[in-house]
């Protein structure tokens, strides 16, 4: 009996190894070389798909964002040349109000002090009478432009 288990111990141990080196197996291993490079290709397609994916969302960002930016771009210059113009016309406006005050014989000897800020003007210094303050208002209404006066002149005590 000692003898059956002395011949059974190697074949045993073959047994023992041949069912670890099963449980070692890859699944992979189980593929061909071609099934592996298949394998590997497909995989590389996908991600190259992938790649391509997210570039195309990335340029579609980055065209959207230029977009943005060029109209942000637009309107900060359409708004500076409103802020000009704005000036501009102000600027014309207080010129034209001195220019038909001057014309007017009571009230060209004055110095009269007059500022506009979007159309609207204001005059500010002395007025010889009642008469000549309210003329002032009537003459700076009339001006092209102007949206409003606001009249500070004081009426000199005589």
């Amino acid at each position: 009996m000692n003898r059956d288990r002395t011949h059974l111990s190697p074949l045993l141990a073959a047994l023992v190894a041949t069912v670890a080196l099963s449980a070692c197996n890859n699944r992979n291993d189980d593929q061909t070389a071609g099934q592996k490079v298949d394998q590997a290709v497909a995989e590389a397609k996908q991600e190259g798909a992938e790649a391509k994916a997210d570039a195309s969302t990335a340029w579609d960002k980055t065209k959207e964002n230029t977009r943005d930016a060029a109209q942000d771009a637009k309107q900060g210059a359409n708004d500076a040349m409103d802020k000009t113009a704005a000036a501009v016309s102000d600027a014309a406006i207080t010129a034209s109000v001195n220019a038909e005050l001057a014309k007017d014989p009571q009230l060209s000897a004055l110095k009269i002090d007059v500022d506009t800020s979007n159309g609207r003007v204001a005059l500010k210094g002395t007025a010889p009478n009642v008469a000549s303050k309210d003329r002032a208002t009537q003459i700076a209404s009339s001006v092209k432009g102007v949206s409003g006066v606001d009249n500070q002149l004081r009426v000199e005590n005589s």
